[in-house]
């Protein structure tokens, strides 16, 4: 028989000592009602901070007085849902908060925000709430959803805004 190393003889040992203590551990029982009412108490208070960035709580968002909520009130036609997806404008795939930053650089002339921002966090928070079920029906790069019922915060009419492409 070859000479074995030693560390060839305790590897195998040490890696069967893992598995075996990682068998044993049990896993977390489910949130408690208490736990779950924490966690969508703080969710909600980060999409109530995304309401207010949406409708124009951050001035430097903004240089001409336009907000996300001016050309989509209440997120219509933002559909946060879809993203990561091509957009003709910028001629790639994005993801949601980089739209969001076209926007906020281009018809509103602000100041883009960090994508891992907490503001970011908020405005995807509030967006994809508002989103929250709405099913994504494929179609021409051009149609937008059809405007939502405002579930969450003071909300907006739900009719269409006429700006842009969410007339229907």
């Amino acid at each position: 028989m070859k000479h074995m190393s030693r560390k060839t003889l305790i590897l195998p040992a040490v890696i069967s000592a893992a598995v075996i203590a990682s068998a044993s551990v049990i896993a977390r029982e489910p949130f408690t009602a208490e736990e779950l009412a924490r966690q969508d108490a703080a969710r909600l208070e980060l999409v109530e901070q995304g309401y207010a960035l949406w409708h124009g709580s951050k001035p430097s968002m903004s240089s001409n007085g336009l907000a996300c909520g001016n050309c989509h009130p209440d997120t219509t036609a933002s559909n946060p849902q879809t993203f990561p997806k091509y957009i003709a404008s910028v001629r790639r795939v994005v993801q949601f908060g980089e739209m969001v930053n076209w926007c906020i650089e281009n018809p509103q002339g602000g100041k883009a925000l960090d994508l891992g921002s907490k503001e970011m966090t908020a405005l995807y928070a509030y967006a994809m709430n508002m989103h929250n079920g709405i099913p994504i029906s494929p179609g021409l790069a051009t149609e937008q959803t059809k405007s939502i019922p405002a579930k969450y915060g003071k909300g907006f009419p739900s009719k269409p805004s006429g700006i842009g492409n969410d007339t229907r």
